[in-house]
């Protein structure tokens, strides 16, 4: 009998601490919907791994072992590249530690590492498989964790992309089944009823399975009432009108701001359609420019004076006369409550139409900005048309261009603080040295951005403290920014070896959501708010280039071949941008498990569940744990695999394109076959469709580039990939 009863107490408190599993998992689940969080899979498998291990109620030391072997082994498959407990990884592991508890103790949070931050979570994975363990099956006492289970999944979906119906609905199940059984398990205990009865007491489960089953399926059946109040968020965001907004502080929300002046720090994305264009390609949309660089961001070196532009007809010469142009048109529609008290406008404007009554439009010619008003005062546009010669500028014009510059402009456009960091200046001329051209070394400097460890982010970006430059900040510490620092950083340069550029804000294309005959609908959001660069060429005007990381230049070049001295026709403004995502990051170690707060297991505790086990006994499930862990570690390119097919059959999404491609080029790493620094993509995809025979990694490339800087793939293109990145992958492993 004591036997039986101590069968179904372990059977009754698995099954309740399995519950909690369950009920944590729903805490992961949203990190990839809205975080950066990538591989989430594999913190699902670790919280397994650990809850696993405080189930089985081993001895605390050998809990704390597993569960540290298996974080290690976890840190060491996304962030090592050398062989784990080597002495490169130990001074690996070291130089991280040091740096990122220095981080810890200045408070300075958003200069931890990637790596560390795993390993934090990691830890938290690691605590919450005791604490829940402890909650549920030894005090019994869940409803806590339930309660908050449910708010955290409502506020989620309420305020984020995160789309919480099921997620309720399974939290609805499993927290119904496990209050039932922690109430069962109370009730054995308090009134001290034995388990004579376990080959029966199935049946005392029966009316709580029929209850949720019944609840489970009246919720899905029931008609439910549209609601009341389908997305608060857009109200909440437009009743905190400045809060958020670009200020002084570290995080801001992202979206067009006049204030320049203190660059830096994070930004929120904001999806929230701005204005609707209707125009027939793709191109900026320029609202100003700003000119003088203070050390920490920009102003206007002078007072804006707005002249009048009569009749709607815009004085405004970016470029030349002599740069070919054609005429087109453009709508623009404001949405409701998020008008601009600038216009925003593309290159070569020369018409705004749609004014009523009073309403004028005037122009300064020193930033180019150009604001309506109504009887004098500023007012938004809600709708207007323009006319705009839209230009395409020769490259062999550019290459050849060495007019001298007018003294005025030379001096206005290469102004530069004097606190500027000497070693700035070093940089700009060890990048353009080599070339002779103006056009050679403005796109020297446009490609330097492509490679050298820059990298493309938005969150945890830092901040220049103090007297530090914002340019310097980036181009020497942290090398992680977005677009203010990519543009103010080759303006910056430039301007230091004498070449005039201006720095120019406004917005991106936005999405292409519809249109009709030779005209397109674009939807421009806040997130589609961008910064550039224009360079002045004698010749030619201002030129706009492009040098943050997953952008393309939208504007026209083309080549003059009945002027061309040779055959030898110049590479478009799209060559240099090749930029990479680095998912994998590597070069970033991380190391041991700190604390033992997370194991204090009573190891020879309830009932019949006393294991004793030997020292061999512990020695044999080590080296076994071992085995199978270097079996996983050697495998796990094959796995690593499968888990990426299985992701794409299920959800095949630009994002899932992506991870897939970025897994082929670790695996063809793997196997030895390594892009050169100097190397595109295109040439590398070349190499190995050589090696190989075929020609689906070029296929592959050209997708992954037309996605990358065009955001241009269907849902047909999405199968085909899927096809050939299975066809790729089989030929690579054999």
């Amino acid at each position: 009998m004591n036997k039986q009863q101590n069968k179904a107490a372990i059977l009754y408190a698995t099954i309740l601490y399995f519950c909690g599993f369950f009920l944590f998992l729903e805490w992961l689940y949203p990190l990839k919907d809205i975080s950066d969080t990538n591989n989430i899979f594999i913190f699902i498998i670790y919280t397994m791994f650990c809850f696993i291990i405080s189930a089985l109620q081993l001895k605390w030391w050998i809990g704390f072992l597993l569960k540290g072997f298996g974080l290690l082994f976890i840190l060491n498959g996304l962030y090592f590249n050398v062989p784990i407990v080597s002495a490169m990884w130990i001074e690996q592991v070291q130089v991280e530690f040091v740096f990122n508890i220095q981080a810890l103790f200045s408070q300075q949070w958003y200069y931890l590492t990637p790596l560390f931050r795993s390993f934090l979570f990691l830890l938290l994975i690691w605590l919450m498989s005791y604490l829940l363990h402890y909650w549920f099956v030894q005090m019994k006492r869940i409803f806590l964790f339930v309660l908050l289970t449910f708010i955290y999944i409502t506020i989620l979906d309420t305020f984020t992309v995160y789309d919480g119906a099921m997620s309720i609905v399974r939290t609805f199940i499993v927290s119904f089944i496990a209050l039932g059984i922690a109430n069962l398990m109370k009730e054995l205990s308090q009134e001290s009823i034995h388990f004579a009865w376990v080959k029966k007491s199935p049946v005392w489960l029966m009316p709580l399975v029929v209850v949720v089953f019944i609840s489970s399926l009246i919720g899905f059946a029931a008609p439910k009432a549209e609601p009341i109040w389908p997305d608060p968020v857009p109200f909440i965001q437009s009743a905190a009108e400045n809060v958020g907004s670009n200020g002084s502080g570290p995080v801001q929300k992202v979206g067009y701001g006049e204030d320049d002046s203190r660059l830096g720090g994070s930004f929120i994305q904001d999806d929230t359609p701005v204005f609707y264009a209707s125009t027939p390609e793709r191109h900026y949309w320029r609202i100003e420019t700003k000119d003088e660089y203070t050390g920490k961001g920009w102003v206007s070196s002078s007072d804006s004076e707005y002249e009048l532009q009569p009749n709607g007809s815009i004085d405004l010469e970016t470029f030349s006369s002599n740069v070919e142009t054609e005429r087109r048109d453009a709508l623009v529609e404001f949405q409701e409550n998020e008008s601009i008290n600038k216009l925003v406008y593309p290159y070569g404007i020369s018409q705004v139409e749609g004014l009523e009554g009073e309403e004028a439009v005037f122009l300064d010619q020193q930033s180019d900005a150009i604001e309506a008003r109504r009887s004098g005062e500023v007012t938004n546009l809600t709708t207007y048309q323009l006319t705009y010669d839209h230009p395409s500028f020769e490259l062999n014009e550019l290459r050849e261009s060495s007019e001298p510059y007018r003294d005025e402009l030379l001096e206005h456009y290469t102004q530069l603080p004097d606190t500027l960091p000497e070693r700035v200046v070093d940089l700009a001329e060890e990048i353009t040295n080599p070339h002779e051209t103006r056009y050679e070394k403005v796109k020297a400097v446009e490609r330097y951005f492509a490679s050298n460890d820059f990298e493309y982010r938005t969150t945890d970006v830092p901040v220049p403290r103090g007297d530090q430059d914002y340019v310097d900040q980036f181009l020497f510490d942290s090398r992680i920014g977005y677009c203010d620092n990519f543009s103010t950083s080759m303006v910056v340069l430039l301007r230091a070896i004498d070449i005039p550029a201006r720095w120019v804000k406004g917005f991106t294309s936005g999405q292409l959501i519809g249109g009709e005959n030779a005209t397109e609908l674009y939807e421009v959001t806040n997130g589609n708010a961008h910064s550039w660069v224009e360079v002045y060429f004698p010749e030619t005007g201002w030129v706009p280039f492009e040098p943050t990381q997953g952008f393309s230049n939208l504007s026209d070049f083309h080549v003059d071949i009945d002027n061309a001295s040779n055959t030898d026709l110049p590479q478009t403004e799209d060559d240099a941008l090749e930029a990479p995502e680095r998912n994998d990051l590597p070069e970033q170690p991380e190391s041991d498990v700190p604390t033992d707060e997370a194991a204090e297991q009573e190891s020879d505790q309830t009932d019949g569940t006393n294991f004793t086990f030997k020292w061999w006994y512990a020695a044999i499930l080590v080296a076994l744990i071992v085995i199978i862990g270097i079996g996983i570690y050697k495998t796990r390119f094959r796995w690593q695999t499968k888990a990426l097919a299985v992701k794409m059959k299920n959800g095949q999404d630009a994002k899932s394109f992506q991870e897939a491609y970025h897994h082929l080029i670790k695996l063809l790493r793997h196997y030895g076959y390594t892009k050169d620094p100097d190397q595109t993509l295109r040439e590398f995809a070349n190499r190995i469709d050589i090696h190989y025979s075929t020609d689906e990694m070029g296929q592959l490339t050209s997708y992954y580039e037309r996605l990358l800087y065009k955001n241009e793939l269907n849902e047909s293109q999405l199968n085909e990939l899927t096809q050939l990145w299975k066809n790729l992958i089989k030929r690579i492993m054999g």
